[in-house]
């Protein structure tokens, strides 16, 4: 005789009711990331740059980006990548633990759902094959899931294609940044027909990676491309 179709379901909240998840940040057994640590989350608040999103005194462009703007609509973060943020967004990203996609993706679709972006279509920023192949998932992938399921958003995880394999970005200076990603993405369709679109990744610094996303999504015939990414590293 074969099991009952929800023996998964069950098994599942078996192990967690005997083995429940441990907060990362603070190892407390009530999720895998806790109320507490949530609320302790350094949030990104207005006023900010529209451009690029960096907090300023004034909601206005900020000097960077009266300088060289960004080709992108607009780049949100949902907080700073310290303390709590950070701890989950490592452990979600280097230690294989997917299922920090939910509490992860749960606060950037309360961020989106606040703010109210003007988009209508999600899209992960992909990873290169042989990365993923390397990973075994992209965790841009897994937030626009968690985020889709929870905003009624469309996901388009094949809209976009990163077709050259780019050394890490971590150390490079903002111009180096920029040069490392140029040409690194594109897009699958040869017209988007117009369309609002969210690009989705874990950590913005620059911003050029969402840059180079969205060059890609306009020269395709994509109307509006905004970014929004779970963590900003601070202005220094």
């Amino acid at each position: 005789m074969s099991p009952p179709p929800n023996w998964q379901t069950f098994a599942h909240a078996l192990i967690d009711l005997l083995y429940p998840p441990r907060c990362v940040a603070c190892g407390t057994a009530i999720g895998w990331l806790c109320p507490d640590c949530q609320r302790s989350i350094p949030f990104v608040e207005p006023p900010l740059c529209p451009l690029c999103g960096q907090s300023t005194t004034a909601a206005e462009l900020c000097p960077s980006c009266r300088a060289k703007p960004l080709k992108i609509d607009g780049i949100r973060s949902v907080g700073y990548l310290e303390g709590a943020l950070q701890t989950a967004i490592h452990r979600f990203k280097y230690s294989n633990l997917r299922a920090l996609s939910g509490p992860l993706g749960r606060l950037a679709a309360d961020y989106l759902t606040r703010y109210g972006l003007p988009v209508d279509t999600l899209v992960p920023v992909p990873l290169h094959t042989s990365r993923l192949r390397e990973r075994g998932y992209n965790q841009a992938t897994l937030l626009a899931g968690e985020i889709g399921a929870v905003t009624g958003l469309p996901v388009a995880s094949e809209t976009l294609l990163r077709v050259r394999s780019t050394r890490p970005q971590v150390g490079l200076t903002a111009p180096e940044r920029r040069k490392n990603v140029e040409g690194a993405f594109q897009c699958s369709a040869s017209s988007l027909k117009g369309g609002s679109f969210l690009l989705l990744d874990d950590v913005c610094t620059t911003g050029a990676t969402l840059e180079a996303c969205s060059i890609a999504l306009r020269s395709a015939g994509a109307e509006r491309v905004w970014g929004l990414t779970l963590a900003r590293e601070r202005w220094r």
